[in-house]
């Protein structure tokens, strides 16, 4: 079970370009946040409070959840999954910085969105993250094993954690590319990442969902997955979400490939590299973040 959300206040909020915005936290409870590996794609718990409610009084101790899934809607928050940008620590603080994307345009505009693009200052919210004084709370699906080339692609949701994957890999001589794309040419951000893994920013200007990742990664089967479903894709070498059989300790190849955004994009490219080209399951994690026309939870 998760350790009990903590409360984070932010300390300074940046708009990075039209549809990113950084949000960086701080406040006494953060304190005990931290990892002694490195972050990776950690994924963390957001709680936002509704309009005109205060954030929700949860218990400190492993029946958190419980209590926070029985309490109203309109007085429990909205949770959300995102990714850790950066945390640092100085002498007497912990900062932990979250990269929102805004999604503007009509029909996607969301709850966490909204909350972020009016963040000042001062405004709290309870985060859920790993801590030092506790065991690994998962949320890391990065692992290229033995894999001497990396392929990461991703969309703007991805873009936070291909960003700190890549910061994490900066001493490494690992080969590889980076795909991310975004909405617009302004959204391209600056990463510090590893001389020998090359980033390729992908703006849609206005192109299909998906379309400039499917072409960069030469997947010509361009239709998504059309299945009636809410389930959001999830598929890495130790999990299946659609209950595929998987082989244990099978040993990976030279490459691996990391691809993470919204699902029905996902699991196309999914289809095509696994099962149309042949790569095996122990090289790929695929993760669904959204998934169009579905009310993400949690």
């Amino acid at each position: 079970m998760l350790a009990a959300p903590l409360k984070a206040i932010v300390h300074s909020v940046t708009r990075l370009s039209p549809n990113f915005i950084r949000v960086e936290f701080s406040g006494p409870e953060l304190s005990v946040v931290g990892s002694t590996s490195p972050l990776y794609d950690q994924r963390i718990k957001l709680i936002f409070p509704r309009t005109n409610h205060p954030l929700p009084e949860l218990p400190a101790d492993c029946n958190w959840y419980e209590h926070w899934a029985g309490l109203p809607k309109e007085t429990r928050g909205v949770m959300r999954t995102y990714s850790i940008r950066s945390l640092t620590k100085a002498a007497d603080a912990t900062f932990l910085t979250v990269d929102f994307v805004l999604h503007t345009a009509p029909g996607l505009t969301g709850p966490a969105s909204t909350w972020a693009s009016n963040a000042t200052p001062g405004d709290e919210l309870l985060v859920v993250a790993p801590r030092l004084d506790s065991e690994s709370m998962g949320g890391i699906e990065f692992n290229y094993g033995t894999a001497s080339n990396v392929i990461l692609a991703g969309d703007e949701t991805a873009a936070p954690a291909i960003a700190r994957i890549l910061e994490d890999l900066a001493d490494s001589e690992l080969q590889g590319t980076a795909l991310v794309e975004v909405p617009e040419s302004d959204d391209v951000l600056k990463i510090d990442g590893p001389a020998s893994i090359t980033v390729k920013w992908l703006p849609r200007n206005g192109r299909p969902h998906g379309e400039l990742l499917k072409e960069a990664l030469a997947i010509h089967h361009m239709e998504e997955d059309a299945a009636a479903t809410d389930q959001l894709l999830w598929e890495t070498p130790e999990y299946s979400s659609t209950g595929e059989k998987i082989t244990p300790g099978r040993a990976r190849g030279e490459d691996y490939y990391w691809i993470a955004g919204e699902s029905g994009v996902v699991t196309s490219i999914r289809r095509s590299l696994v099962k149309e080209k042949g790569l095996d399951r122990s090289q790929v994690a695929f993760m669904g973040y959204w998934k169009h026309g579905v009310s993400m939870k949690g």
